[in-house]
């Protein structure tokens, strides 16, 4: 009997689609792991999955934040565990599908949240700012070597973190980052990916079709609703960028193609990240033979959390 299954990668490859393959072949749900489709009305730039796209397949982890919302991965590993583990109580499979590396990570690996301390943060952020991140990270390798291995010495957001969490647990930050093992659920990681210039292409495509199909109304309509204050969901490509645009020059053009550049960039970003996880395999989300070639690395049973290779 398949436990669960993961469907990730970079966006614009395919995997709300594939997903809902999935999870019609295999008596499946799919549980969202896409952190912008958390939000209600932030339908059109999200590319969120339509109601008629689902195709009676039950979804779960949309549409449960308010724009004014921040999202949190913590609440979401406990929300989208709870899920799953509802889903395998009632004999279904869980599909987890989405690209958002954090969260696919919170809810497959042994990763901690500890809590905040606004004011150490404070503290920690004015001293980045005065000081930059070389400086601090400095410090994080005298205390704590592995983590400062795994932080990028520019990434001053996660050193502060880092050296945050430090002060405020006592323990090191790296025993809090996910330790290696198979997946939570015994869960099968299947990555879609497509070649650059056409992954390219198809983002081009996307973007133009966001907009003509009312990107711009959709950001209007938010923004009543209080997307500025949003801290997640006001940064989000294409209605970060639409802002902008009110804001400034009212270019919607521009708007568009930067949208398209950004998501690009996001891109890179994604698959570097994806592509570091080892029990992931990749599947060539252009194959005409897609679902089959996914279900054989499903095979018959993953509980005992084995890989599979195409």
């Amino acid at each position: 009997m398949t436990r669960a299954v993961a469907v990730v990668g970079p966006t614009a490859t395919g995997k709300s689609d594939l997903g809902v393959d999935l999870a019609e072949h295999l008596g499946g749900e799919v549980v969202n792991a896409d952190a912008l489709q958390l939000y209600r009305g932030m339908d059109i730039g999200t590319a969120k999955i339509t109601t008629a796209e689902r195709r009676g397949v039950a979804h779960h982890q949309l549409d449960v934040l308010e724009v004014t919302q921040p999202a949190s991965v913590a609440a979401y590993q406990r929300h989208a565990r709870a899920a799953i583990d509802d889903i395998l109580a009632r004999g279904r499979v869980p599909i987890l599908v989405g690209g958002s590396g954090l969260y696919v990570q919170a809810v497959l690996d042994d990763l901690e949240f500890p809590g905040t301390d606004p004011t150490i943060r404070a503290r920690l952020e004015a001293e980045l700012t005065a000081v930059g991140p070389a400086d601090l990270h400095a410090r994080l390798a005298a205390l704590d070597p592995t983590a400062a291995e795994a932080v990028l010495p520019t990434n001053g957001r996660r050193i502060v973190r880092a050296l945050e969490v430090i002060e405020l647990t006592g323990r090191p930050f790296s025993a809090t980052m996910p330790r290696p093992g198979p997946a939570r659920y015994g869960a099968v990681m299947i990555g879609l990916d497509r070649d650059p210039a056409a992954l390219d292409a198809r983002v081009d495509l996307r973007v133009d079709r966001m907009f003509a199909n009312g990107l711009v109304d959709e950001v209007r309509a938010l923004e009543a609703e209080g997307l500025r204050e949003g801290r997640t969901a006001a940064r989000a490509l294409g209605y970060q960028q639409v802002l902008t645009a009110f804001d400034t020059t009212g270019d919607l053009t521009e708007a568009a193609t930067e949208t398209a550049r950004a998501t690009r960039r996001f891109i890179r970003r994604q698959r570097s990240w994806f592509r570091r996880d080892s029990r992931i395999t990749w599947l060539d989300a252009a194959r005409p033979d897609l679902l089959e070639a996914a279900l054989t690395l499903v095979g018959p049973s993953t509980a005992d959390g084995s890989t599979h290779t195409a």
